[in-house]
């Protein structure tokens, strides 16, 4: 199969429409050619391609920046020459003399396919620059590694944020290219905008469903994304950045796992599987010890959850990461009901917000995991409906 770097590199038909035009790169470390030349050499080697500048996401062109929240400068790339713009740093828009730097800007981003995962906000908010400037925007596609399955409540009208830039559910099921069009569907976004899309891609297929196995060397998108598994379980553990539990930052696995020093995890486990045993499905759940070497809980250990959604346990269809998350949170209120288990700070700049609420666009998980009386099947039937509205919403969208 090939990604949409691999066909407009391999294809002259596809690069004609850049001829004689400035072009400039939206990348990230993940965003590299199948011999894993970075997208950004790729294009400034193509003599077809002229490379006026390029922008970088979240944790950076580089991917150097660690946690959340730590923002990148502008700088000037020492190899091509160009200006790299930051659209994590004092802004996260592109600022308007920054759109007088190209015609076209081609967007090759490694996305992980949950609504929180910041690469997605950043393509609405470029869409919306290159509308209001009038340049063209192209996604070289990439597939979605979480596949096509649909889980989690819808975000809230007055909840957008940088980690929400519509109303989806957590785990959506589209590409970044079927999402852009999405984008301009729904906030009737007038501009040029173009797939390139990926061939013989089947995010259905076995055994990656949704990432190509044994074809494509996986590259970490962001610090905390080191493999396949952790993209499987990103959209519950996700969660975990808006509570006082660890996510496992400071090992060797993170967003795979949870814990803290004061919870017992065959407790927690063991509690996850009465209230809501059809939650834990498509995955294993082993009890396990950490240390983190930073971020929360440094230093200590942990007794922790570790959840396996790898072969030869893994089942697609059927694992639900979202909801094993829930499970996780609404166990340790059962266990142990005075816990202090939100944190409280303005997660991703959202202020007056707790950021567990932020992170689910409203406040309804959080409200069913504090509720002693809410049982599994209320927080089921929230879900439920607003996953079926989007898979028939995002439906005129799919390309593969």
């Amino acid at each position: 199969m090939k990604f949409g770097i691999d066909r407009l590199l391999s294809d002259p038909a596809l690069r004609a429409p850049l001829q004689g035009r400035r072009v400039a790169v939206l990348a990230h470390p993940a965003s590299v050619t199948a011999d894993l030349t970075h997208t950004m050499d790729a294009l400034a080697a193509c003599p077809d391609i002229t490379l006026s500048a390029a922008f970088g996401p979240q944790h950076g062109m580089k991917g150097d920046l660690q946690d959340n929240m730590m923002e990148s400068s502008d700088y000037r790339d020492p190899v091509h020459g160009v200006p790299v713009f930051s659209l994590y740093g004092e802004v996260r828009r592109p600022r308007d003399e920054w759109m007088q730097t190209f015609d076209v800007i081609l967007i090759d981003l490694q996305d992980l396919g949950c609504r929180i995962y910041t690469f997605v906000t950043t393509l609405l908010y470029v869409l919306e620059a290159a509308a209001a400037h009038g340049k063209e925007v192209w996604v070289l596609d990439r597939p979605n590694p979480a596949g096509r399955p649909v889980e989690g409540t819808t975000l809230k009208p007055g909840w957008e944020s940088f980690v929400g830039a519509g109303p989806m559910p957590m785990r959506h099921g589209l590409t970044l290219g079927e999402m852009g069009h999405w984008f301009i569907h729904h906030f009737k976004i007038d501009v040029q905008y173009r797939v390139i899309g990926m061939e013989n891609y089947d995010p259905e297929g076995a055994p990656g469903y949704g990432w190509p196995l044994g074809q494509r060397a996986w590259i970490n998108p962001s610090p905390n994304a080191p493999n396949l598994s952790m993209a499987r379980a990103y959209a519950g553990t996700v969660m975990i950045e808006g509570a006082t539990l660890s996510e496992g930052r400071g090992t060797t696995r993170p967003l795979e796992l949870f814990g803290a020093p004061d919870i017992d995890a065959r407790a927690v486990i063991a509690e996850m599987r009465r209230i809501a045993p059809g939650w834990l499905d498509g995955c294993v759940l082993r009890d396990m010890w950490f240390e983190p070497t930073f971020h929360k809980h440094v230093g200590k250990l942990c007794s922790g959850v570790q959840i396996h959604c790898e072969d030869p346990v893994y089942d697609h269809h059927a694992f639900r990461p979202w909801r094993v998350q829930a499970a996780g949170f609404k166990a340790i209120r059962n266990l142990y009901p005075d816990y202090d288990l939100w944190r409280d700070f303005p997660y991703e700049y959202a202020f007056g917000k707790l950021p567990i609420d932020t992170i689910n666009g409203g406040t309804a998980l959080r409200e069913w995991v504090d509720d002693r009386d809410a049982h599994a099947g209320d927080l089921d039937h929230m879900a439920s409906a607003d996953e079926s509205d989007w898979i028939e919403e995002r439906r005129p969208f799919l390309i593969y």
